[in-house]
């Protein structure tokens, strides 16, 4: 069975210390090998901030290498000497970038069953070089070599995609287009019909108040929104919407939907993370494999201190389970 890969993130971060918290569970289940990538001398931190003591975890060279339930490639700089938690670093950047890199370089080679991440920070990895790529999703996009890409945030109850992401709001409402809807409506129901959620109940956030009322607040959702919706459904999909995004979510929990189209960062962020930020997951739409994340940073403000939340790892981790299992429609 081929191994799942899980970055360790930024060190300066608290992804070594959930990750060693989620091994030294004796809860923990696990369906198939997990390789680590990342550094060694990072996930020994993360343990002792942590408090838990690791099974011993070999280090290996390559994908074939690995023989047990876990092990260890290490890639990345050795500790520098000034490393210090909650700061940026460009060595940290460095590690981060590095094995993000190598995971997704062997899910194209089809060597891993699927990748997992822990939190990355923007501007370690800008201190390092990396001025081009602002997360996650645009380094699996450019290593990828796709286009159309998509952020799909998950939490018990509630499934909410994206049209942008990482975009200021003045650049998001400018992409609120047919085009750029209807091709992430497409994205969303072929991907998700491949992860056994088949024909999924798909609702578009409105992007002004009250819908637009009309056009009095706004023209999007006359101009662009409405279109995109009609062309979607003629394509056999089942779209709702545009919809008031102070109504959409709820209905979203209540079942009515099975996944919301949001149309800006924190239009569907926000509601994901009061929902239920602890459990909530994040997985890439648009690249050839299966990636999925926490949702949240690197915590810089408790990283060190040993308080960190392994939830939303776990929950990273049974979400691409359930993906490459086709049972995602279950969850």
């Amino acid at each position: 069975m081929k191994p799942l890969a899980i970055t360790l993130g930024d060190p300066a971060g608290i992804g070594s210390e959930i990750m060693a918290k989620v091994i030294a569970d004796p809860s923990a289940s696990q369906t198939r090998p997990w390789l680590l990538v990342g550094t060694r001398w990072a996930l020994e931190q993360g343990a002792r901030v942590a408090g838990v003591t690791l099974p011993e975890i070999p280090t290996v060279t390559n994908v074939e290498a690995l023989q047990g339930p876990l092990g260890l490639l290490e890639v990345g700089p050795h500790q520098p000497e000034d490393f210090v938690y909650g700061a940026v670093q460009a060595s940290c950047g460095h590690a981060a970038m590095a094995a993000v890199e190598w995971a997704a370089r062997a899910c194209l080679r089809d060597e891993l069953a699927a990748m997992v991440t822990c939190p990355i920070n923007k501007a370690a990895l800008h201190a390092a070089g990396y001025v081009g790529d602002i997360g996650h999703q645009e380094i699996l996009a450019r290593l990828s070599g796709v286009t159309w890409t998509a952020t799909l945030l998950m939490t018990p109850g509630l499934r909410v995609a994206h049209l942008s992401t990482h975009k200021s709001l003045l650049e998001a409402v400018r992409y609120v287009t047919r085009d750029t809807v209807l091709e992430k409506l497409s994205l969303l129901q072929q991907t998700l019909a491949q992860w056994g959620l088949v024909q999924p109940r798909i609702a578009v956030a409105a992007l002004n108040p009250h819908g637009g009322e009309g056009g009095l607040l706004g023209r999007e959702e006359v101009d662009e929104l409405v279109p995109a919706v009609a062309a979607a459904r003629a394509r056999g999909y089942d779209v709702s919407g545009p919809i008031p995004a102070d109504s959409i979510f709820n209905r979203a929990i209540e079942g009515e939907f099975d996944v919301v189209l949001a149309l800006y960062h924190d239009q569907g962020h926000i509601a994901i993370k009061v929902h239920n930020f602890h459990a909530s997951t994040t997985a890439t739409l648009g690249i050839p494999f299966v990636r999925t994340s926490v949702d949240h940073g690197t915590a810089f403000d408790i990283a060190g201190r040993g308080v960190a939340d392994a939830r939303g790892l776990r929950a990273a981790i049974a979400v691409a389970e359930a993906i490459l299992s086709g049972t995602l429609g279950d969850a």
